[in-house]
């Protein structure tokens, strides 16, 4: 199996490009005045503890003040597995150890947790846990002990702390599984030192950048190589890698050609189609992809595809091949929460069961948990994605001033009315010599042509000209009533 990996780099951003076998699969962007904040370690204060919602909010030393519920205090458990209250767990004012959990999405302030864990190569500590788990992807239970025995041999026997086996930990040598603990420890001792006799909120530790990110989490052992497109980050890494990743250290390459990485690569057209509501299938089928605060619905239809021996067969045919650009798109764009999605209505229930295990197969390759909850009674299916971070439309875009993020507008029709009765209230409360319409082209044309009898008449009704003036400045919706 082919994956590359493209890292370009510029003072601004760093953008990452996953490519499976030709095709890109994910886009991570992170740039310099907006860095994620998941991973990292504070020492904060709470500023406010609500007992009916059993959350507190925590000063982080950030813009907004970050969210705590109960069920992420690690503590909250007493030994007979009761939970306490948060009142009786945090006071106002109190200084806490904490890690965000999820990025501030929104409106929403950072969520936060106060079980710390910090990721290496093939382990994540957790210093406060005493057990060993092993990631949920390693599935052959002869494999999971085997890994669990060969962890236990290399931590020292005054080991207090927990960790998770990660999945790529089934490659790694003992040594490095040795390694990557006492890295892990030593990383630990300096947090705890850095939170000892100070006052938050401060931040003790600072997650790795998304081109070291890369190297840590990103590449497996499908990757066949890494391009960077700038020499002194690919030196930085090549450091990195050397102590802290050496099986990737080979795989690592310095891209310094004229032609633009991602321009090589086409992964700027591939960016652009992320943000499209449309998706286009080969067959001739597409999706409608809908991303609201709520959920992102999906929508499949048939489009021009008529290659089916039956109009079923042509459904089911769309639907598998729907299937599969569904999850491509969920990483691609980095959509989470709810999704909902309404396939083509399938009476045969073995196609039904065909698409949810092309589904499923699909998604098996995506980093983020995902839980598929099969059909509705209506024919939809329900999925989640854990969210972590911003999708990659609220990273790039924003909601267009033209119509407040509807996708719609109103018509030119409808502004001249609002226009109208603005110009009607305004008469009623002040004395004006005369009144100036300024607005767009279009409603400016509509009130020449269709709609000039309706403003003779409101001219006559309150005894005053009205004039017009085009502001082209401004979209079909603004419009500003000038009294002269």
């Amino acid at each position: 199996m082919s994956e590359e990996i493209l890292i370009n780099i510029t003072p601004q951003e760093t953008r990452v490009a996953v490519i499976y076998l030709g095709a890109v699969q994910e886009l991570h962007i992170e740039r310099v005045g907006q860095l994620g904040l998941v991973g990292n370690i504070y020492l904060g204060r709470v500023s406010r503890v609500l007992p009916g919602m059993q959350s507190a909010f925590v000063d982080i030393g950030l813009d907004r003040a970050a969210f705590l519920h109960v069920a992420d205090i690690w503590e909250a458990r007493g030994a007979d597995g009761a939970p306490r209250p948060i009142e009786k767990l945090l006071h106002e004012g109190q200084d806490i150890m904490v890690q965000v959990i999820k990025d501030p999405i929104g409106a929403k302030g950072a969520r936060l947790s106060t079980q710390i864990s910090m990721a290496g190569r093939f382990l994540v500590y957790l210093p406060q846990e005493t057990r060993i788990g092993i990631s949920q992807k390693i599935e052959d239970e002869a494999e999971r002990e085997l890994l669990r025995g060969r962890l236990q041999q290399v931590l020292p026997q005054d080991e207090h702390g927990g960790f998770i086996i990660r999945t790529m930990a089934n490659m790694a040598e003992d040594s490095e599984l040795a390694a990557d603990v006492e890295y892990l420890h030593a990383l630990w001792d300096a947090i705890q030192a850095r939170g000892e006799n100070v006052a938050g909120p401060l931040r003790l530790y600072h997650e790795l950048d998304l081109s070291h990110r890369v190297l840590r989490d990103i590449a497996t052992t499908e990757t066949t190589r890494i391009l960077v497109d700038s020499r002194e980050t690919y030196q930085r890494l090549q450091g990195f890698a050397r102590e802290f990743t050496p099986n990737v250290a080979d795989r690592l390459y310095h891209y310094a050609a004229e032609r633009p990485l991602y321009d090589l690569y086409g992964i700027e057209d591939e960016l652009e189609k992320a943000l499209a509501r449309r998706v286009d299938l080969k067959s001739g089928g597409y999706l409608i992809i809908d991303q609201t605060e709520a959920l992102t619905t999906i929508d499949v239809n048939t489009g021009g595809f008529t290659g089916g021996r039956s109009f079923d067969e042509t459904i089911f045919k769309t639907n598998l091949e729907a299937a599969q650009s569904i999850a491509r798109q969920l990483r691609l764009r980095n959509l989470g929460g709810i999704i909902i999605v309404d396939f083509i209505d399938m009476d045969n229930v073995e196609h039904q069961e065909a698409v949810l295990a092309e589904l499923s197969k699909s998604i098996a390759r995506d980093r983020t948990r995902m839980t598929i909850n099969g059909f509705t009674s209506l024919g939809l299916v329900e999925m989640t994605r854990k969210r972590t971070r911003e999708s990659l439309a609220r990273i790039l875009c924003e909601p267009c001033p033209t119509c407040q993020g509807r996708g719609q507008v109103k018509t030119a029709q409808t502004v001249c009315y609002e226009i109208l009765r603005g110009i009607l209230r305004e008469a009623r409360q002040f004395s004006a010599r005369e009144y100036r319409i300024l607005a767009s082209q279009p409603v400016i044309d509509m009130f020449l042509d269709e709609e000039s009898q309706s403003l003779a008449q409101l001219s006559d009704f309150i005894g005053k000209p009205v004039s017009l003036q085009v502001e082209t400045l401004f979209g079909q919706e603004q419009y500003d009533i000038i009294l002269l």
